[in-house]
């Protein structure tokens, strides 16, 4: 007998049967259902996007977003295996599995509850249990979630193991986010004359520097939810500090601060990226070993500080005028203060719920896009955001319930991104022009 949480569906979705037809420009759209479980490993984040080429811009109408959260023996499993607890072959063929199925429950949601129950394609990030670095370079990275599951459940192909080309092509296989942002905020920095930096407050925070006539930029600047649940959990046994305030209530302990931020990481220049293998509890004891003892408070406000001033520090680095946030950081209150604190009067925070797309679900339409890419025959990579040596057609496919049958190559090439309503006008459009 397998994990309680293991079981099997049979029964698939109803296939658009779009994947027959050649795409070209403005004439064909694709239902993709975009799934990725973030650092946080709070479970599935689920959107549902129509995407087609149009004039050189790709369009993106959002049919909604879902987050499904783990079944809490597959969540207790997963948060045990990662680094640098031990974990067997035979537990991570266990999680492999687990993952996979609860990703495929997922999917079939997105499918059902989002996208009218059809769909052309499930692009799947899977969950990250270990980014493999040694001395800025990394080796290989692992996600899990075998995609068969996904394709079983719902009878629809499935793109996925995404981030593993890029590392093989030299890059970090992160962050992806790059390929959405420099299509989405290019326009923006056009106008503006300034670079424009889209951030991510997931578990570990990253950003994007878009400017214009200038290849993007992306990279981890350091953690973000990954330290601030440890420490909540550690401290109040939540998963998270609610609204931040814990944060709120204390002082940053400036001596803790301190060595947080004489970690060599963010010395580091970009390309780089990190994860739980390096920020992570005994990351947290080895910091504040040997101090005073420190309140539960000043130890929330005093990390929630080191995302703060770690974002900033890499946002003035690029002379950033503009902040795009999103990610589950941007709920809470006090690191939305901090970081606004420290950024200074001169540059705007915005949320990207104020420029059309769903934070709460742009890294799982970020997911979709990807899996567009490749469906279209098209690269899914920023080169000099990841580090690769040029630009690559990402994952892997399984096929569904009939023949893998590919569409025509996209006809030409995508150099911006608008997000439209489901009625066809364009929200938070960042003057998508070619």
């Amino acid at each position: 007998m397998g994990p309680d949480w293991a079981k099997t569906s049979p029964r698939g979705l109803r296939h658009t049967g779009s994947s027959t037809k050649p795409l070209r420009m403005g004439t064909h759209g694709f239902r993709v259902i975009g799934l990725i479980s973030g650092t946080s490993v709070d479970g599935i984040d689920v959107a549902a996007g129509d995407l087609h080429a149009e004039d050189g811009t790709v369009v993106l109408t959002p049919l909604g977003e879902l987050d499904v959260p783990y079944p809490e023996p597959l969540r207790e499993a997963l948060l045990a295996a990662l680094p640098p607890n031990p974990c067997t072959a035979g537990e991570l063929t266990r999680l492999d599995t687990g993952v996979g199925q609860a990703f495929a429950d997922a999917a079939r949601r997105g499918a059902e509850e989002l996208a009218g129950g059809r769909g052309d394609l499930v692009a799947s990030l899977g969950q990250t249990v270990f980014h493999w670095v040694e001395d800025g370079q990394v080796l290989g990275t692992l996600q899990l979630g075998q995609p068969a599951w996904i394709a079983e459940r719902t009878g629809l192909p499935v793109c996925a193991d995404l981030r593993a080309r890029d590392v093989a092509a030299g890059g970090h296989g992160a962050p992806l986010a790059s390929t959405l942002d420099q299509l989405w905020l290019r326009g923006l920095a056009e106008d503006t004359g300034r670079p424009v930096a889209a951030l991510n407050l997931g578990g570990i925070a990253n950003i994007t520097v878009v400017a214009a006539g200038e290849p993007a930029t992306a990279y981890d600047t350091g953690p973000a939810n990954a330290l601030l649940d440890l420490a909540a959990h550690r401290v109040t046994g939540r998963r998270s500090d609610v609204d931040g305030r814990l944060a709120l209530a204390g002082s940053v302990r400036p001596d803790l601060l301190d060595r947080l931020l004489a970690d060599p990481y963010f010395a580091a220049a970009p390309p780089k990226s990190t994860g739980k293998e390096h920020f992570n509890a005994p990351y947290l004891d080895t910091a504040t070993g040997g101090l005073d003892p420190i309140d539960p408070a000043d130890l929330l406000a005093t990390l929630t500080e080191l995302t703060a001033v770690t974002v900033a520090d890499q946002c003035r680095r690029h002379g950033v005028s503009t902040v795009i946030a999103s990610g589950g950081g941007v709920a809470n209150p006090a690191v939305m203060t901090a970081l606004a604190r420290n950024l200074g009067g001169s540059t705007v925070l915005k949320t990207s719920d104020e420029l059309g797309l769903p934070g709460a679900g742009k890294e799982a339409y970020l997911t979709a896009l990807l899996g567009w890419l490749t469906w279209c025959g098209a690269p899914g990579t920023v080169p000099s955001a990841t580090g690769a040596r040029g630009p690559r057609l990402l994952g892997a496919l399984v096929p569904g319930a009939g023949p893998l049958i590919l569409p025509a190559p996209l006809g030409g090439t995508v150099t911006r991104l608008r997000v439209a309503e489901k009625a066809g006008q364009t929200v938070g459009e960042i003057h998508a022009r070619c």
